[in-house]
């Protein structure tokens, strides 16, 4: 251990430990020879435990989903990896009309066990069709565990304890994050059904609930906040399906107030249920003010530095949002 660890150095280190210690994982997809498809996120991984295990694909999303589900039905613990969320969407019915079924349509049976790691590659003017996070789609299924890391640590441990589970999970992480580094910590395996929201900043004032790279927003906005005599509790909802609401609910219940950020759209989009699922399960009488969230405008992705700026939430939009809270 070197003292920190980043991000994008997690993910690395937990497919190095799943290849060391269990031989019936792999991994498969597009590009993963090469640093450009995936970052610094797994770095030589195909030199150390040989291309048999690292599986560099064709240019077919479907087809590499489908052998992958396949593979996990005759004993393997595969990992299969889209570069790009966005096109991963061609892989859908593989992963929503059949992974994320079989355990219930076969009577338990059955249940397809892989990890679908799907990432979030925005900015750069890349424009609409390269820009898009889409957990709300994938949260909205039953089935199908959906978890979006923000820390380091979790990056690394919830990729193992992903691979470990007995279900279909999808596991996004957003190269926004790759740079965040921690405490390197030593590797744990945890349960993945035990997993749920965790409080990484405590605060009295306000309540702010966030996942993946909002997580990032949210800490910075928190420690703005700070200097302005502002005490913001920050909640890492971690695990966006199965969605245990009770650690956000007490946050709320202590502060009064919530702001909810999310990287998605508005219209429909993750922020959304956080405050609903809040508000039906605090009275009226704990509110000091309405809930807010902080969004996407529900429009694509530009394809202009400028209107990026514009377009993507910055720390400033939460801590403006967090004081109108107040």
């Amino acid at each position: 251990m070197n003292g920190r660890m980043t991000y994008a150095e997690g993910i690395r280190s937990g497919f190095g430990y799943l290849f060391k210690a269990y031989p019936n994982v792999f991994a498969i997809g597009q590009g993963l020879w090469s640093p450009w498809y995936v970052g610094s996120s797994m770095t030589d991984l195909d030199k150390e435990f040989g291309r048999e295990r690292v599986i560099d694909s064709q240019v077919s999303e479907l087809s590499t989903t489908g052998a992958a589900v396949g593979a996990s039905l005759f004993g393997y613990r595969p990992i299969v990896i889209h570069p790009r969320i966005d096109f991963m969407l061609l892989a859908v019915d593989q992963i929503v009309n059949q992974a994320a079924k079989w355990h219930h349509m076969l009577g338990g049976q059955v249940s397809p066990s892989l990890v679908i790691r799907a990432i979030i590659n925005r900015g750069g003017e890349q424009g609409a069709q390269h820009s898009q996070a889409l957990h709300s789609w994938f949260a909205h299924i039953p089935g199908l565990r959906v978890v979006m890391p923000a820390t380091a640590t979790d990056a690394r441990d919830l990729l193992i304890a992903a691979t470990l589970c007995n279900d279909p999970v999808l596991y996004i992480d957003d190269r926004w994050l790759y740079d965040w580094d921690d405490a390197e910590t030593p590797i744990v395996e945890l349960d993945l059904a035990r997993q749920g929201p965790r409080v990484c900043r405590e605060g009295t004032d306000l309540t702010i609930a966030a996942a993946s790279f909002s997580v990032r927003l949210a800490m910075q906005a928190a420690d703005e906040l700070a200097k302005q005599s502002i005490s913001a509790e920050v909640v890492d909802v971690r695990v966006l399906n199965p969605l245990d609401h009770t650690p956000i609910v007490e946050s709320v219940r202590k502060t009064g107030r919530l702001l909810a950020v999310d990287g998605g759209w508005r219209t429909c989009g993750f922020a959304g249920e956080l405050l609903a699922v809040a508000s039906e399960s605090l009275p009226i009488s704990v509110w000091k003010s309405p809930p807010r969230r902080v969004t996407l405008v529900d429009a694509p992705a530009p394809t202009s530095k400028p209107l990026e700026d514009a377009y993507y939430t910055k720390a400033w939009d939460v801590v403006a949002a967090a004081r109108s809270l107040l």
